[in-house]
């Protein structure tokens, strides 16, 4: 799974390594950012045009849900089930998105406890999960935008640490993922795959991660294992 990201590279460094076109959102540095906070993302909109980075609230809200609080539970959504699953089905055939980060964290179960570690890329620069976002109306006419990072199986390099990872894609893929034909299931699959480069690397942090409050630069600083 993925539980909490960072994004602390700036739209002028997105634009270069993910297909933004439109900027509709000003970024602040986030180092820890969690479950129902803001997040980046880049959409792909019939009304609007080009690829807009623009914001959504993390926890997918499904558009039949009765209460927003069922967002909460859904952060991930399991890359091999999505396309049948009633609470994605529709958003993996229509509203794809592309969520930008500077790393992620994930835990290592050890006898003391849990260690989270921070992924991020070797050259360091920043990278798209593959995301799906939905709309819900609120009884009282709010409209909420919210989405979903995609897991997949760990690859060999992030399995000792857990056997879940999000779906990174690399730079042809961030397009096809936005732009496939909703009725080309084989190929959409085919683009949930684990990141098998080896640039992708990874180091102990410390436990005040848990912490949602904690959010600055010494997050992603490595400790002692």
């Amino acid at each position: 799974m993925c539980g909490r990201f960072a994004l602390f590279h700036d739209a002028t460094s997105l634009t270069k390594h993910v297909p933004i076109e439109r900027v509709a959102v000003s970024l602040q540095p986030r180092y820890n950012i969690a479950p129902t906070q803001a997040v980046a993302a880049v959409l792909s909109l019939p009304e609007e045009p080009g690829r807009t980075l623009d914001v959504l609230q993390w926890g997918l809200v499904p558009f039949w849900a009765k209460d927003a609080r069922m967002g909460s539970r859904m952060i991930n959504a399991r890359s091999e089930t999505a396309a049948e699953k009633p609470a994605y089905r529709a958003a993996f055939k229509r509203r794809r998105c592309l969520l930008p980060a500077s790393g992620y964290y994930e835990w290592k179960k050890q006898p003391h406890g849990k260690t989270p570690h921070y992924f991020s890329m070797a050259d360091g620069r920043p990278f798209s999960m593959a995301g799906l976002w939905e709309e819900w109306n609120s009884p009282d006419g709010e409209l909420l935008h919210t989405c979903s990072i995609l897991t997949t199986e760990a690859s060999p390099g992030v399995a000792p640490i857990h056997h879940r990872m999000p779906v990174i894609l690399d730079a042809d893929a961030q397009l096809r993922w936005l732009t496939t034909d909703p009725e080309d299931r084989t190929q959409l699959q085919d683009q949930l795959k684990p990141y098998l480069r080896d640039d992708l690397r990874a180091h102990p942090v410390s436990t005040q991660m848990n912490a949602a409050a904690w959010d600055d630069p010494s997050c992603i600083e490595p400790v002692l294992g």
